[in-house]
């Protein structure tokens, strides 16, 4: 039995991801000097919550491919969360999309406060960059200097947080509440940026571990742009269709909010065909890898079927 053959399935894969790289944050949160409880407190409540770790296992699993361990990868993995628990602790605030629940408990502003919630954000989005910059990410400084402007190009203004600008613009927030009525290409490049810029750069990320060839970081980015597309589709499928006991948030608030997206452009049934048009894409991308790559094509379907 070869070692692709005798690696675990996508459930347990996940499992153990989401297991390793809560421990690696929780240990970075009990390092980083936050003074006082209530602090590192809110950062756990926004990191130590569950949740799928899509992120970190793509990061995993793009170094695997190159014979890079788990636990090599675990530094850049738990950087890229902390970036994407701190962009859902700002994005739950009543300036934003004034959210309650995240993965079925309270959000940080509910269980703590507002300006707590903002610091333990600010808090997460530093910690990221100073896990990067630490010599246990990877021996060579110039692999740990290419991750840290590959995080910070990812969840800056060219991708998430313009993607979020954006995404507030085309609600109306800056047009006296008037929503913006987005054609299909301008509603996937909003996604793309706030959505799927972070995916991408896991998939970045792993490349850049095992010092990926061109080719091989060009497929690896068309998979993960595929991936990123297919996960805002689901995301926004399960916002009309989902049950909040299920998704663990509530439902039902981009149509009220007048949020652009490709469900409400191409309908329920036409966002499902795109969805499986694109598991398609993600597959065919990761063909010349064979069967190493066979969690990420899982990962690719389980992000187009998931149910929360």
């Amino acid at each position: 039995m070869t070692a692709t053959q005798s690696r675990p399935p996508l459930a347990l894969a996940l499992s153990r991801t989401a297991e390793a790289v809560a421990t690696y944050i929780d240990g970075a949160i009990a390092r980083s000097g936050a003074p006082g409880e209530r602090l590192a407190g809110a950062m756990r409540h926004a990191t130590l919550a569950g949740g799928k770790r899509l992120r970190p296992f793509l990061v995993v699993e793009s170094a695997a491919l190159f014979g890079i361990s788990a636990a090599r990868a675990m530094p850049a993995a738990a950087a890229l969360e902390c970036i994407h628990c701190y962009s859902l602790v700002h994005d739950d605030l009543p300036a934003m999309d004034n959210d309650d629940l995240r993965r079925g408990r309270p959000t940080v502003h509910c269980a703590y406060d507002e300006a707590t919630a903002i610091l333990a954000g600010d808090a997460l989005l530093t910690l990221a960059f100073e896990i990067l910059a630490g010599a246990e990410t990877d021996a060579d400084p110039a692999v740990r200097l290419a991750l840290v402007a590959s995080l910070a190009r990812a969840a800056g203004v060219a991708g998430m947080i313009g993607g979020q600008m954006l995404d507030l613009a085309a609600e109306g927030r800056f047009a006296e509440g008037k929503p913006l009525d987005l054609p299909a290409p301008a509603i996937i490049e909003l996604q793309a940026m706030k959505t799927g810029a972070l995916l991408r750069q896991a998939c970045e990320a792993g490349a850049l571990l095992g010092r990926a060839s061109p080719a091989e970081r060009a497929s690896l980015d068309r998979y993960a742009r595929a991936v990123g597309r297919a996960f805002q589709i689901a995301d926004d499928l399960l916002d009309v269709e989902g049950e909040a006991s299920l998704v663990g948030k509530a439902v039902g608030k981009d149509a009220a909010a007048g949020k652009a997206t490709l469900v409400g452009t191409l309908g329920i049934d036409g966002a499902r065909a795109e969805l499986a048009r694109l598991t398609g894409e993600a597959e065919a991308a990761l063909a010349g890898f064979g069967s190493a790559a066979t969690l990420l094509v899982e990962a690719a379907y389980f992000v187009a079927d998931r149910r929360n």
